[in-house]
């Protein structure tokens, strides 16, 4: 699966990359290499942090699929212990 950003979240990561070269790095990065940059991080890196993603959600869902049964219970063959508590038997 490619990992994509769309237009404007590609060109504030561009910004950031070209920010964080000019802050940080003897050399300023231009447009179009922070951009390769970019583009490498997504290609190598970015299924790596997809998987984690997708992972963590898993867990995530699984357990709260397992606390289903417990949200969602409802007591079975309650019609006559209503009946009865409603004319005071037991």
């Amino acid at each position: 699966m490619t990992i994509e950003l769309n237009k404007e979240a590609r060109q504030e990561a561009i910004a950031s990359i070209e920010r964080y070269f000019r802050e940080n790095m003897d050399e300023p990065i231009g447009n179009i290499a922070a951009g390769a940059l970019l583009g490498f991080f997504l290609e190598e890196i970015g299924p790596a942090i997809y998987n984690k993603a997708v992972t963590d959600v898993q867990e995530r869902l699984q357990a709260r699929v397992m606390e289903l049964d417990i949200e969602v219970h409802e007591d079975e063959f309650q019609y006559w212990r209503k009946y009865d508590k409603a004319r005071g038997r037991k």
